[in-house]
């Protein structure tokens, strides 16, 4: 890995020096620059869908990805975005709770040491941006390949910006569409040829279930954002996305129990009556706007607020807060509050509430009922003269964020990130 590090610093270093200004006309983008990021996310809960909205949600995710920005010419950049996340999960191991440590009780609230506790996602998102000679209008094209496990997406989409009035009025519009074919992995339980002979209940088991016949879903989304440069010290902004989703919308590793079906137990595991099913479309629509408020050259306001619906019976409001404070030319600190509140799904039953005779069910309380609060710090380092050296490349900025979040069925999560920049010379 560090030998592939150490080729891509030095052939975008070569591609910099290479691609000298030989015009009046400024560029877009002066020299290469490069992006490391790192996060770091951990939660913990007693609600996890995968078994029916009662057991642990514990998980832990590390993401690193590096992002690299190419001058192309005067006009062009290019940008190549690569990044893989590795998760263990608590939650997700209980897909089969039964194929771990043969000593252990197998329990919603605790984690199976089995293959399906961990997972490694990886992606790769290439876009390219042209600016016109005034510098007053922006295409860009992007592409996405990501793939996990159980599920492998492509997507495309392009957008177009355009800035007037001297430049203090932007308007876009962008479009992206996603293509995901999914491997469905059931619980343990419901696959074909499960036989146990430590089942304990009242009668026999057999759940009354089917596979989906489907195992693709689709997504289109178009965006539209206005901004506005109000006066010298307030610039707002405001947007809407238009969103359509088909295909396999349900998450079929996440377990549902019926309150008319005898429960049946493996030691101190319920075994499913089916598994989440959701209608095969969701239409979603947020609309949300931004206004930044220069207080000094010390003290920035920066707020945000979002409305979002759906045909799922989901609306919800975002508001969030940010106080960047610049402690001098190199340092800036930016506390931050965020909070949201959402409404339940149509579908969302708690543990045993939903029956057998329903069409839709699910016990995710990602959509249920609840309101969370979103605490943040943040700590930036910028050296506009890149005196710290990496190869031919100067450090730009370091940026550490850490943010803490509770939600009121329970659920608390971290995450710390950290991101650098470096340009070349």
């Amino acid at each position: 890995m560090k030998k592939y590090l150490l080729f891509l610093f030095i052939l975008f270093s070569f591609i910099g020096r290479s691609q000298e200004d030989t015009t009046y006309k400024k560029r877009v983008l002066e020299t290469a620059e490069i992006d490391l990021l790192f996060s770091y996310y951990g939660q913990d809960g007693q609600n996890a869908a995968v078994t029916g909205g009662e057991g642990t949600e514990e998980l832990i995710d590390a993401t690193s990805s590096i992002v690299v920005k190419i001058p192309m010419n005067e006009d062009d950049i290019l940008t190549v975005d690569v990044g893989i996340s590795a998760y263990t999960s608590a939650s997700s191991s209980n897909v089969n709770p039964f194929d771990g440590d043969i000593n252990r009780n197998a329990s919603p609230f605790s984690a199976s040491s089995g293959a399906s506790r961990k997972d490694e996602l990886i992606r790769f998102n290439p876009s390219y941006q042209h600016s016109s000679d005034d510098r007053n209008s922006i295409v860009n094209v992007k592409a996405y390949i990501s793939s996990e496990y159980d599920y492998f997406s492509i997507g495309f989409g392009g957008g177009y910006a355009h800035l007037f009035n001297e430049k203090n009025t932007e308007v876009s519009i962008n479009a992206q569409v996603f293509l995901d074919k999914l491997n469905p992995q059931y619980p343990v339980e419901l696959r074909t040829g499960f036989f146990d002979t430590r089942i304990s209940g009242n009668g026999v088991y057999a759940p009354s279930f089917t596979a989906f016949d489907k195992e693709t879903r689709n997504s289109y989304s178009v965006s539209l954002g206005f901004s506005q440069i109000l006066s010298k010290k307030i610039q707002a902004s405001l947007f809407m996305d238009i969103v359509q989703q088909s295909g396999l919308l349900s998450s079929p590793l996440q377990r549902i129990y019926f309150g008319d079906v005898a429960d049946f137990f493996i030691e101190d595991f319920q075994l499913a009556d089916d598994v989440e099913r959701l209608p095969d479309s969701r239409f979603k629509i947020p609309i949300g706007a931004r206004l930044n408020y220069y207080l000094s050259d010390r003290f920035v306001v920066r707020s945000y607020y979002r409305f979002y619906t759906d045909d799922w019976g989901v609306s919800a409001h975002t508001a969030n807060l940010e106080v960047p404070i610049k402690l001098n030319d190199k340092f800036t600190v930016y506390p931050s509050y965020r909070y949201y509140t959402q409404t339940a799904a149509d579908y969302f039953y708690q543990k045993e509430n939903a029956v057998s005779t329903f069409d839709f069910y699910t016990s995710d309380y990602d959509l249920s009922a609840f309101n969370a609060h979103q605490y943040g710090m943040g700590i930036r380092y910028k050296d506009i003269f890149t005196n710290a050296k990496v190869f031919t490349f100067g450090l730009k900025t370091v940026d550490l964020r850490i943010n803490k979040y509770d939600r009121s069925d329970g659920l608390n999560a971290f995450i710390i990130s950290l991101g650098t920049t470096f340009v070349g010379n």
